[in-house]
């Protein structure tokens, strides 16, 4: 046993000189995409968990907490970390030596041809620890695991970008939601104000001041706008089934109340100047890590153009019949075994250009993820505060429109107004409300993109 373990050192100090080296490139992570810095490596932003809350809304509060808490396809993600990790840790154990505990027994009759072996029974048991080490002389094992590593890491971000673009979606889909009460209680006010309108009219017209034309003219509006109202909820139980699909529960269980409000910042967002906010990106990162995860293939389809040494033991005891376990019996053995594919390096270097073309793939999709990124950034913003001052000028011309109303109205009734001003009036009015319903929601889902896009990094001043 002594020789066993003599051998077995002078196998361990060879083999750790000779795999100090690594074949293929080692990688670094690009530093800039043509003009664009990519210095700072991935993290999630701090308010990213918690963006939401400066809406000072009870409701999506409690919406987004029940979704991290319950919705499956986070909880998929967050398993595929775990299995992600469970692969490295299997790659980065396969350094170290392995070996299995056997206890073995064997009967044969005639082991051999021989005429005086006939009618002979043998038996034995062996028991030990049969070992084995793959020796990575060349860095193919040290690649492996470098490859395997970058993509948990990738894994981990992934489920970071999942959390992300869970929050969005649901605070998306509660916009959708409280826009569609909106637009329906808009037109439900909308009609009590035609069915005011249309029974002037119909009293004038009794009265013999009016005619049927004013009364049809009023009365197409009005059921243009009950026309509306199935479509509006439509939208509310299409929002209302997407939220619940996000919860993980079935559909008209939201408790979310009848008052139709879309929340709104007290404060303007704010880019600060000179941050780097590709470094909030998930998606950003994880085409990064894919393509670390590339590069490190390389080396490991390269280290097949060199010699692959392993080494095979066995450690235990050996015995016949008797069982008997002693010095006698001891057994000990040591197979070192060199590979080389020779025969076929043709297919190794088929590989090797494979896997530097797979690695060239990644950096052009990590650039242009980087451009993808900082124009979506850029296009959020912009869509945003587009949005916000069409939001206020049809805020004004609404405004403008219920004031007009007012005074076809009082001149028509007076007498001293005509109809098609009042109609127009309020086909003004009823326009211009819905579309300013419309615009509080479209403020508001722009204004979760930019939250979305940026990775939830961006700030509030």
């Amino acid at each position: 046993m002594r020789k066993f373990l003599n051998h077995s050192a002078l196998a361990l100090l060879v083999a750790a000189s000779l795999s100090a080296c690594a074949v293929g490139p080692d990688y670094q992570t690009p530093a800039k995409v043509a003009n664009i810095s990519f210095s700072s490596p991935y993290q999630q932003a701090e308010q990213a968990q918690s963006w939401w809350q400066a809406f000072d809304d009870a409701a999506l509060n409690q919406l987004i907490s029940r979704a991290l808490a319950e919705n499956r396809t986070l909880a998929q993600a967050r398993a595929n970390v775990d299995r992600a990790y469970a692969v490295f840790r299997d790659a980065n154990n396969d350094f170290l030596p392995k070996g299995t505990l056997d206890a073995g027994y064997q009967a044969s009759e005639n082991p051999t041809i021989s005429p005086a072996d006939d009618g002979v029974i043998s038996r034995g048991y062996s028991t030990g620890a049969n070992l084995s080490w793959d020796i990575d002389l060349f860095g193919k094992l040290r690649r492996a695991a470098e490859a395997a590593e970058a993509q948990a890491e990738q894994a981990d971000i992934l489920w970071h970008d999942a959390q992300v673009q869970l929050i969005s979606q649901v605070a998306t889909s509660y916009g959708e939601y409280r826009g569609a009460q909106l637009r329906l209680v808009v037109a439900e006010q909308n009609l009590q104000n035609l069915t005011q309108s249309r029974a002037i009219v119909l009293a004038r017209l009794e009265a013999g001041m009016a005619s049927e034309l004013e009364l049809a003219q009023i009365e197409v509006q009005l059921h243009q706008v009950k026309a509306a109202v199935p479509a509006y909820r439509v939208a509310l139980l299409t929002a209302d089934a997407t939220l619940s699909a996000l919860l993980a529960q079935p559909p008209g269980q939201l408790k979310l109340g009848a008052v139709p409000h879309l929340p709104e910042l007290k404060q303007p967002v704010a880019v600060v100047e000179g941050e780097n906010y590709l470094r909030y990106r998930a998606d950003v990162a994880s085409s990064e890590r894919v393509l670390a995860a590339r590069t490190a293939q390389i080396g490991v389809a390269t280290a097949d153009l060199y010699p692959n040494l392993s080494v095979r033991g066995f450690l235990g005891f050996i015995s016949g019949p008797g069982l008997t376990l002693g010095g006698e019996t001891q057994s000990w053995s040591v197979a070192p075994t060199l590979s080389w594919q020779a025969a076929d390096l043709g297919s190794v270097k088929a590989r090797i250009r494979q896997a530097e073309a797979s690695s060239q793939m990644a950096l052009a999709q990590f650039e242009q993820q980087v451009f993808n990124a900082i124009n979506e950034m850029q296009l959020s913003l912009q869509s945003y505060n587009l949005s916000r001052e069409q939001q206020l000028s049809t805020e004004l011309q609404w405004q403008s429109s219920n004031k007009a109303v007012q005074i076809a109205r009082q001149r028509y009734n007076a007498g001293t107004g005509e109809f098609l001003d009042l109609l127009d009036a309020e086909r003004e009015l009823l326009q211009s409300r819905d579309q300013l319903a419309q615009l509080q929601q479209q403020s508001f889902t722009r204004l979760v993109g930019i939250y979305r896009s940026f990775g939830g990094g961006i700030q509030l001043i």
